[in-house]
């Protein structure tokens, strides 16, 4: 029979504790937020940490969030994405190429690793990782989409797109905004909407578009940047041009309308 520890099951002494108290001290959970902050790792690398109700996440800034290399890559989906390029070489085509339900199993696990750090980043202003992250995990869609040997594998990261699209559509047009390029963001939420449009069409629920909580998030960060856009004088000039044509203040309305006249040159008024 093994003898008892005489510590009693305690950590010996002279040896450093694995209680993780000591770095959660001061930094208390609040539910409903999301609690996350950056650290400086031993490895003198920045590192994010996810605060949760009993403990924490850990993660890389960079790479797969776990700091793992599988098979020598950078990710899982990198790994298949290699086997897919291999594949097609040396057949000439991608037919063939399949993924078991196994290996779909393991992208989703390796993919929640990628959303709890592009959530992290969100919150932290860190918007280019959101980017990568988020078009990381969309390319996860895709691979399983085309190549998961079972329907249902095919299938059930497909409800997350809407919202990953949405995020990485935030993520893109925040960078614009920050270097206040404001047209380039709304171009960029123009082209998130169409995404989110073309999504629900495909699954023939074009009326879910409409209702769609990404797509209101979209919308109203469009108009918060519309805010930001210089006046245009000439639309301001014919909004006052019918608001006084409406109120029937036709001496003003006539001001308005030579001097829209003088500045764009048209022999006709725009009102």
């Amino acid at each position: 029979m093994a003898k008892k520890d005489a510590s009693g099951g305690r950590e010996p002494r002279n040896v450093p504790s694995k209680d993780i108290g000591p770095v959660m001290e001061g930094w208390e959970y609040e539910a409903g937020t999301i609690n996350v902050r950056k650290i400086t790792g031993l490895d003198g690398q920045p590192k994010l940490q996810m605060r949760l109700d009993l403990g924490l996440l850990q993660m890389e800034m960079n790479g797969r969030p776990d700091g793992v290399r599988p098979h020598g890559h950078e990710s899982l989906l990198d790994y298949f994405e290699d086997q897919l390029k291999e594949h097609s070489t040396h057949s000439g085509s991608n037919d063939g190429f399949h993924l078991t339900p196994a290996q779909c199993q393991s992208l989703r696990e390796e993919s929640l690793m990628y959303y709890h750090r592009y959530l992290s980043l969100f919150v932290l202003g860190e918007f280019a990782g959101v980017a990568r992250d988020t078009a990381r995990n969309i390319r996860v869609l895709d691979l399983c989409g085309q190549f998961a040997d079972d329907e249902q594998d095919r299938l059930v990261l497909e409800q997350y797109r809407p919202y990953i699209i949405m995020m990485n559509t935030r993520a893109l047009a925040s960078i614009q905004f920050e270097n206040d390029h404001y047209r380039r963001a709304l171009t960029i939420i123009r082209r998130g909407l169409a995404d989110l449009k073309e999504f629900f069409a495909r699954f023939g629920q074009e009326e879910v578009y409409a209702r769609s909580n990404e797509v209101r998030i979209l919308k109203r960060f469009a108009r918060d940047i519309k805010r930001k856009l210089p006046i245009d004088p000439l639309q301001e000039m014919q909004k006052q041009l019918t608001k006084a044509i409406k109120d029937e203040r036709y001496e003003e309305a006539a001001r308005l309308r030579d001097e829209i006249t003088r500045q764009t040159g048209a022999s006709e008024p725009l009102a």
